[in-house]
């Protein structure tokens, strides 16, 4: 795991909770719509149908549920940064937790619905500081909230490739944390001043060793739009596709991003 930097980028909290709250609201409106022939679909990732990642969605939003039922670490650990890279190691039993998660509650609007009503209970009653036992190490639950914004946008893209047709929204602040999060982790991950990735309205960083640039034009740079970047970070979409699909523009020797990415996992 790359060592995170310690000056991590703040997040308002206020923000971050509507945001989850709304994005999350998008995804169960969307999925009541659904029908049982789309509910089957299959999606981007192996093995899970419509109806899986649906449930895995819920899931993502009850993992707050289930880290407030544990015991309160005795102090923070890690930090925001810490998360991203750790987000493959229970793949396996993670999959496995999401189908049976998806056979037990054969009516997913309902599940979502005490989903959200408990999210909202839970976030009512506990300050942003309460720490929480996490797969990253202990984070505040201000902290762990980002991390649920990033999961709740990763997936409903996941959701709207998988549905032809379906154009589950994104709310600006959901969508925004995630993008943050994700190139503040490419950074960590390929520290250095050489390359400038912009990922307009949301993020600007700088990674890649080699020399820094500190005035007038970078001449390494790295542009793309939101979703695509996420797509990048999050495995969604390769490299070679994306510059060669003009989705993202790299100009610079340094410019080449494809064995830093994705960065998730």
């Amino acid at each position: 795991m790359p060592q995170a930097k310690k000056r991590a980028r703040s997040y308002d909290p206020a923000r971050t909770r509507a945001a989850v709250l709304a994005q999350f609201g998008h995804v169960r409106a969307a999925v009541e719509g659904l029908t049982p022939e789309q509910l089957a679909l299959p999606t981007r990732l192996e093995g899970w149908t419509v109806r899986d990642l649906a449930a895995h969605i819920g899931m993502a939003v009850t993992a707050v549920h289930r880290a407030l039922d544990q015991p309160e670490p005795a102090k923070a650990d890690a930090v925001l940064l810490d998360w991203p890279f750790g987000t493959s190691g229970n793949a396996a039993a993670i999959a496995d937790f999401t189908r049976r998660l998806a056979a037990d509650h054969p009516d997913l609007g309902a599940y979502l619905a005490d989903a959200d009503a408990g999210l909202r209970a839970l976030l009512d009653a506990h300050p942003g500081t309460r720490l929480l036992a996490t797969s990253a190490g202990a984070l505040s639950l201000d902290d762990y909230l980002v991390t649920r914004a990033v999961e709740l946008v990763v997936h409903t893209d996941d959701l709207n490739a998988a549905v032809a047709g379906l154009e589950v929204p994104y709310d600006r602040q959901a969508l925004a944390a995630c993008t943050r999060l994700l190139a503040d982790a490419l950074a960590v991950k390929a520290p250095g001043g050489s390359t400038e990735v912009r990922v307009p309205p949301y993020a600007v960083v700088q990674c890649v060793e080699g020399p820094r640039h500190t005035r007038g034009t970078p001449p390494n740079v790295v542009e793309t739009d939101p979703l695509t970047w996420i797509r990048l970070a999050a495995g969604r979409l390769a490299w070679q596709e994306a510059v060669a699909d003009a989705r993202v523009s790299a100009s610079g020797e340094r410019a080449d991003l494809g064995a830093y990415l994705p960065v998730m996992g």
